[in-house]
């Protein structure tokens, strides 16, 4: 008898420990979607397609081993960088602080943008940031983990079919034909050098993402009850990763299929920006089809706004070295957790009450500043998961290895491509 309901109930835990996977793909469906692979399609066209899948694959070993370290060894990134030494661990705090203020205020004033511009009420992009980020704040702080894994798991399927409607219109529409005879601009210029780096640092999320879903992964073990499984965070992770890439390639072809040849430059305001892209997709779809596009990147941003709200504050509390996992310990991270919810957006919003009106520079900032840390944090992870710590049983095998020390070598060598062109030329 029990070997029988054996595969019935193993399928049932595999199920019950999906749920990070789609926080990570909330987490990485969003500027990167919508204006950074938008803008890629809508400037460059299918010329830059080559960059999207490079991004998606090179990062792929490194984002996945954190959730296989944390289902391996039951301890999450954090701990493990602390354990390989002093360099590794302040590497990442330092990474974390410098750039989490801006990274939250650059996915906050881009939602602010799109909420403009869907219900009209004639607010400034600033005080939008404030309703949205007190919602956010709201959501985590009533529903916690639980309300965000189930308000992922809602909004990351309604974008999918959303976002999958809108490019397979744009195709019956007959806009792949412009798209296809319109002449490339030159990639080799250091305005495009600038962008592609920009473009890879977050496509399809910054490595320091991995961290996140390692600390997800964890909790959502806790709030299950289940026990961490290879096999469990494997599958979660590969829903998560492969549909932030799916839409992330769904969002490029639309800035293709409806921007690329169009004569239109972008707005260096969200409000502006938004309304651009989603007229131009009215242009050519069809006034009908505003009201859907206008939803989809709505949410698309909205998700990112959230899971961003929840993470960097989830990090903050896990920077303490704790000796142990008790119920005392576990309410000192809970009040960390609720003063860094606060304080982290505060700070944002100052940021943006000075620089809102020049959101495409916070996103190529912040996006740049991933992608250069991004070779320390892959090194970090790869010497995680391959080291004593891991149980060998799990360590990736030789294949894998030698996969991720290749993608390894090609985040290194577009950041010397990068710093190249910036510093040499």
């Amino acid at each position: 008898m029990n070997e029988e309901n054996y595969p019935a109930k193993n399928k049932i835990s595999l199920l019950k420990s999906i749920g990070p996977g789609f926080l990570l793909a909330g987490a990485a469906v969003g500027v990167s979607h919508l204006v950074q692979a938008t803008r890629a399609g809508a400037d460059y066209g299918l010329i830059l397609f080559w960059v999207l899948l490079l991004a998606c694959i090179s990062k792929y070993p490194f984002l996945e081993f954190g959730p296989r370290f944390t289902a391996g060894t039951g301890k999450h990134l954090i701990s493990g960088y602390r354990t390989l030494g002093k360099f590794p661990y302040w590497t990442y705090v330092i990474l974390t602080i410098g750039s989490m203020f801006i990274i939250q205020a650059a996915v906050t004033i881009v939602t602010a943008g799109l909420a403009e511009r869907l219900f009209n009420f004639g607010l400034s992009p600033f005080f939008w940031s404030v309703i949205i980020l007190i919602s956010c704040i709201a959501i985590l702080l009533i529903g916690k983990y639980p309300g965000l894994d189930r308000s992922m798991k809602i909004i990351i399927s309604f974008l999918t079919l959303a976002t999958l409607g809108a490019v397979l219109m744009a195709i019956g529409a007959g806009a792949a034909e412009q798209a296809i005879h319109t002449e490339a601009p030159s990639l080799w210029t250091t305005a495009s050098i600038g962008f592609i780096i920009a473009f890879m640092g977050w496509m399809p999320i910054p490595l320091d993402a991995a961290v996140w879903h390692s600390l997800w992964t964890k909790e959502r073990a806790l709030q299950t009850k289940q026990k961490l499984s290879i096999k469990g965070a494997f599958t979660d992770f590969n829903v998560g990763y492969l549909s932030a890439a799916f839409i992330g390639l769904l969002f490029f072809f639309l800035g293709v299929l409806v921007m690329f040849g169009s004569g239109t430059s972008f707005s260096s305001n969200s409000v502006e920006f938004s309304s651009q892209l989603i007229n131009l997709y009215g242009k050519t779809l069809g006034d009908w089809s505003k009201p859907l596009i206008a939803v989809a990147a709505f949410i698309t941003m909205f998700s990112t706004v959230l899971t961003v709200t929840d993470a960097y504050p989830r990090v903050i509390s896990e920077l303490k070295n704790y000796k142990r996992d008790n119920a005392q310990e576990k309410e000192h991270k809970w009040k960390i957790y609720r003063i860094a919810i606060f304080i982290i957006p505060v700070l944002s919003l100052s940021i943006l009450f000075f620089l809102s009106g020049s959101f495409t520079i916070l996103v190529d900032f912040a996006a740049g500043l991933s992608f250069l840390s991004a070779p320390f944090l892959a090194w970090f992870n790869y010497k995680l998961v391959t080291g004593k710590q891991m149980p060998e049983k799990h360590r990736p095998g030789k294949n894998y290895r030698l996969f991720s020390l290749i993608c390894f070598a090609f985040l290194v060598l577009f950041n010397l491509v990068y710093l190249y062109y910036n510093f040499f030329l």
